[in-house]
């Protein structure tokens, strides 16, 4: 149970440190913190969370929170046409809400296309950006990596409608895969090889598209950073890896951030979310795989307070859940 809360936790935690971060340039960041080094409030010219209070998740957990729903209410399995519903249904009650963080631009034309009466097995076929990938988690909790071709068709059992390509589904894989490696004992770099390989299952899964293969570009990030300095890690994480919404880019990213750190998980969120670009959820994606491989002393206790503290998630309960499932 432990590992598997960490990972829940872990990706609470980065997706809340990465949130007054996310979609800027790493310019700017590095001249207003530096290395981040705490959570922050959204500060007022955030493009996407002005004003939230630090600690603050955004729809990374969201979303990981409703998909997890699904897998429970659906005894291991994710209704695609509810799943579509339940995403409208988030977004209408974010944007009653005042939030601007709404749906990602695959998840959106999908489930949009959807709404106006397009098949599901046509929606998600052209959702290559890291939506899939930001909410697998709970698919790697419920799920065990010894089986990963049955890891992989929960993966994409609970991503298709929204993100039916090989190169999105293939990193939901690697992340689920990592995630329930680091549950079953596995430290980070054994992690980060069983999410090579189911990357590499799930590539040819869903519709082709033009795009870098994400297995091999993560153990490739991977070697590329390991050994340097965080602060020459994190320019090379950032020019030449990339940190954009592009699957291809920041799957490999955040397992980049963990090969740096792969013996402080508290230190890979921050120089994550210290990162640019889509800071929210690579430090997401690396938080939880940090926290499935490190388990109970993953994060500092007032970071695990302040998450609880700031938002209403059952994190706790869900996993209980997950992992019943798993047994």
């Amino acid at each position: 149970m432990s590992r598997a809360l960490a990972a829940f936790t872990g990706l609470a935690i980065g997706d809340a440190l990465g949130m007054p971060t996310q979609s800027m340039p790493r310019e700017a960041i590095q001249s207003r913190y530096g290395v981040l080094t705490g959570f922050e409030p959204g500060p007022d010219d955030q493009p996407i969370a002005p004003g939230m209070a630090a600690g603050s998740i955004t729809d990374d957990t969201e979303q990981a929170v409703l998909v997890a729903g699904l897998l429970i209410a659906g005894d291991g399995h994710v209704d695609p046409r509810r799943l579509a519903a339940d995403l409208l249904a988030w977004e209408e009650d974010m944007r009653r809400r005042g939030s601007l963080d709404l749906l990602g631009p695959s998840t959106k034309a999908a489930v949009s296309a959807v709404a106006a009466g397009e098949s599901l097995e046509r929606a998600g076929r052209f959702g290559t950006t890291n939506g899939a990938a930001m909410r697998i988690t709970p698919v790697g909790i419920a799920y065990d990596a010894d089986d990963l071709p049955s890891l992989v068709d929960a993966v994409v059992e609970a991503s298709w409608v929204t993100h039916n390509t090989g190169v999105a589904l293939a990193g939901a894989a690697a992340v689920a895969a990592a995630v329930s490696a680091g549950i079953a004992g596995a430290d980070v770099r054994e992690a980060t090889k069983v999410a090579a390989e189911a990357a590499r299952l799930a590539s040819g899964r869903g519709n082709w598209v033009a795009a870098g293969d994400v297995g091999t570009r993560l153990a490739w990030a991977s070697e590329l950073v390991e050994g340097l300095p965080p602060g020459e890690a994190a320019e090379t994480i950032y020019r030449l890896v990339g940190t954009s919404v592009a699957t291809q880019e920041s799957v490999p990213a955040a397992f980049a951030v963990l090969a740096v750190h792969p013996d402080d998980p508290w230190r890979a969120g921050l120089l994550a979310a210290s990162l640019g670009g889509d800071c929210d959820t690579i430090a997401a994606m690396a938080g939880a795989i940090a926290g499935a491989c490190h388990g109970d002393d993953a994060f500092p206790d007032e970071a695990v307070r302040t998450i609880h503290a700031v938002n209403d998630l059952p994190l706790a309960g869900l996993t209980a859940e997950l992992l019943a499932l798993r047994g």
